[in-house]
């Protein structure tokens, strides 16, 4: 046998590079996070071994408490804790109001747009665009006179606003909505309630609403079609005074005697101050025979049926940039509420809606 390869003299009393069975006990403790290392190449591997030490030193944290929970004979909470989102940790807001609130409920029997949630009167609802529409927009106007009915279009030409608002008036209109739009793209409505109440003999409220994410039937993948049946509507999650009230001015625009053999569903859904506009119809299938039997084995009781939601279009989200007493009117009319940007969104956590 050959005589055995000493090492190196330089390498005498240092312990070998590669030892693959301590490399993790050895492995330097990265003390802070690597970001204030230059070069790229170098901070992203360093940023991977911090994620991993980080993610370890939560684990042992973890085992550790649960030992000394278990040493002093406590149980241990094996159940996931929630965890934080922006809703479930959003700032007090001082209007929150309950739905079943006594007062509430007694200035919403009364307001501008009782009349159409106890179903007295039919909402008949304007629509126009801004002058000089581009084709795409019209898309999306028949989609929500699809969605909406009682809904009429009638072609802007050069009137403003106003003359529109005293035109619909006079014509036993009860809603005003407008349309505009940027880079042939719908960008901003505005929704006018036209009707005088019977206390002020003052028409409104008008709101504005910025508009994203336009997303008409025709490009949802499966959509389906509507028909002429009175859709249900659902308003979801308008919690503060505020919210109720936009709430209502857009549940106003519906009859409120729905078709439920139709069964298509308007919601507008509230999240973050955004308003999701989606419509659905639900759809019931009969369950086969291979799912009954399965139920039977498992002798799991239930409805024999499958439940289902197809959507119908079109899609779009909007945000609410102010809110104004009477008619439209920007430069005498008075706001309720107008959505400041630095002086309302100095944190994330804060919602008005």
């Amino acid at each position: 046998m050959g005589k055995k390869k000493e090492a190196d003299p330089s390498l005498k009393g240092k312990k070998p590079i590669n030892t693959a069975h301590n490399a993790k006990a050895e492995s330097p403790a990265l003390r802070r996070n690597p970001s204030h290392i230059a070069n790229k190449m170098k901070r992203s591997e360093q940023y991977g071994k911090y994620l991993q030490q980080k993610k370890a030193a939560r684990k042992d944290a973890k085992l550790k408490r649960e030992k000394e929970a278990e040493e002093l004979g406590e149980d241990v909470i094996k159940a996931k804790k929630e965890p934080r989102t922006l809703e479930n940790t959003r700032e007090l807001e001082p209007t929150m109001v309950s739905s079943e609130d006594p007062e509430v409920l007694a200035d919403e029997g009364d307001d501008e747009f009782a009349p159409y949630f106890s179903s007295t009167e039919k909402p008949k609802i304007l629509i126009t665009t801004r002058p000089f529409p581009s084709q795409s927009l019209f898309y999306f106007i028949a989609d929500l006179q699809k969605m909406i009915p009682s809904l009429h279009f009638y072609p802007r030409k050069k009137f403003s606003i106003k003359e529109i608002c005293h035109f619909a008036s006079n014509r036993n209109f009860t809603h005003l909505i407008v349309l505009s739009e940027k880079s042939k793209v719908c960008n901003g409505l505005t929704l006018s309630h036209l009707r005088k109440h019977d206390d002020t003999a003052i028409a409104g409220p008008t709101a504005f609403f910025k508009v994203s994410n336009v997303i008409t039937s025709k490009d949802i993948p499966h959509h389906g079609s509507q028909t002429s049946h009175i859709p249900e509507l659902n308003l979801h999650n308008f919690g503060t005074r505020l919210g109720h009230r936009i709430g209502r001015l857009l549940g106003s625009i519906f009859p409120h005697d729905a078709q439920f053999k139709g069964r298509q569903v308007v919601s507008f859904h509230n999240q973050r101050d955004y308003i999701f506009v989606r419509q659905h119809r639900y759809i019931f299938d009969e369950k086969n025979d291979k799912q009954k039997n399965k139920m039977m084995e498992q002798k799991v009781g239930g409805p024999p049926v499958n439940t289902r939601l197809q959507e119908l279009g079109p899609r779009f989200t909007l945000r609410l940039r102010w809110l104004q007493e009477g008619t439209f009117d920007t430069k005498n009319g008075q706001y309720e509420w107008i959505h400041k940007r630095k002086e309302m969104d100095t944190t994330r956590r804060k919602f008005h809606l």
